[in-house]
């Protein structure tokens, strides 16, 4: 299994070699946050389907949209 440090490093050879360090900082905070997702998935934590397109109709609804 890959550390996290081969993980980003890989993730930055991927990149092309115009990235910019934003490009790099944003590509991580990404993938952090979709970790961070997919592991309180796992845990049980997340919502269904139907409640997510409850809670976007409410939204909606709010904003008048």
């Amino acid at each position: 299994m890959d550390t996290v440090k081969d993980a980003v490093i890989q993730m930055i050879h991927d990149m092309p070699d115009t990235v910019s360090i934003n490009d790099i900082m944003a590509e991580l905070y990404f993938r952090e946050k979709v970790d961070a997702g997919l592991h309180a998935l796992d845990e049980g934590k997340g919502i269904g389907h139907q409640e997510a397109k409850d809670r976007i109709k409410k939204l909606m609804d709010d904003l008048n949209c």
